[in-house]
């Protein structure tokens, strides 16, 4: 999971909810600085076991370049809330809510063609967005620590762990275990109480029929990299960290050359650039956005 190095709002960030067509969802709305040139809107989507906090980082330096940013907790994620049914998570509902909240943002006015990123797993959502609905809505798209299907094997045997255990422990007892696990393995990062306790939170709040589904879907994705390069042009970014256990950034390589997308390599950073290396991640995308990086496959390495 992404994990904030901080929590404290920048003062030009508020939290509140978004109203779409599909419902009500918990933002953070980062408003752009008054004196840079107004770049448009962006939309960051987080991955499995995230929420809008993962995109924290990013927010002061993407919005000083002159973007609204905001950043989203899906259906049963967080503080946005869902259906304790399975079927209220399959992907193209998760698409859906996308595709509205695209809308209710263009709706606002003022911020011309959105920007689209997904991390990880809510890359994969972002995908089926614009395969479902065409690019039209978008003025771009990010996949960010995003694979061309399933997630690697040594990653599918830790995520069926989870998938066994939901249904017979609630989420307290879970995280309880994975707590004990990290210990066991030497794994626990020095991360500040009050991180950990929104971690803690985070994981007790969001919906085990969310997770359970979502984590199907990271195990079962199918390799839809040819449907999203024939749904029509759209400038196309693709960002990782150098090591990625999720997706290898092989894999990550290829699928960019096969959709013509640029590709942004940040140094230092593993599977959560968006808070391991946030200036790097953030100047990626400030260039691709502006219309920085070049033509279709340039590559950017964050330095």
């Amino acid at each position: 999971m992404s994990r904030p190095t901080a929590l404290d709002l920048p003062e030009n960030v508020s939290a509140h909810r978004l109203e779409t067509a599909r419902g009500s969802f918990a933002v953070l709305d980062a408003s752009p600085a008054p004196d840079a040139p107004p770049r448009g809107t962006a939309l960051l989507v987080p991955g499995f076991t995230g929420s809008k906090e993962d995109f924290l980082p990013l927010l002061t330096p993407l919005s000083a370049a002159g973007f609204r940013v905001v950043a989203v907790d899906g259906r049963g994620q967080y503080e946005s809330g869902g259906p304790r049914e399975e079927s209220a998570y399959a992907q193209g509902e998760l698409a859906a809510d996308v595709v509205a909240q695209t809308a209710a943002l263009a709706a606002a006015g003022g911020g011309g063609p959105v920007h689209l990123l997904g991390h990880s797993l809510g890359g994969l959502v972002v995908r089926a967005a614009v395969i479902d609905q065409g690019p039209g809505a978008w003025a771009s798209l990010t996949l960010m620590s995003t694979g061309p299907g399933a997630i690697s094997e040594e990653q599918q045997a830790r995520t069926q762990l989870l998938i066994d255990v939901l249904p017979v422990m609630d989420l307290e007892a879970v995280w309880q275990a994975m707590r004990s696990m990290d210990a066991e393995n030497g794994e626990q990062p020095d991360t500040p109480p009050a991180v950990e306790a929104f971690l803690h939170r985070r994981w007790v709040t969001t919906l085990p029929e969310q997770l359970a589904v979502t984590a199907r879907q990271l195990m079962d994705e199918p390799d839809r990299v040819d449907e999203l390069a024939a749904a029509g042009p759209l400038p196309k970014l693709v960002i990782s960290g150098e090591v990625d256990h999720v997706w290898p950034p092989s894999w990550m390589d290829a699928m960019a050359t096969r959709l013509g997308a640029e590709r942004a390599v940040i140094k230092g950073a593993e599977h959560s650039p968006n808070t391991e290396r946030p200036a790097e991640t953030a100047a990626a995308l400030i260039a691709f956005w502006t219309g920085g990086a070049g033509d279709g496959g340039t590559s950017l390495t964050g330095e």
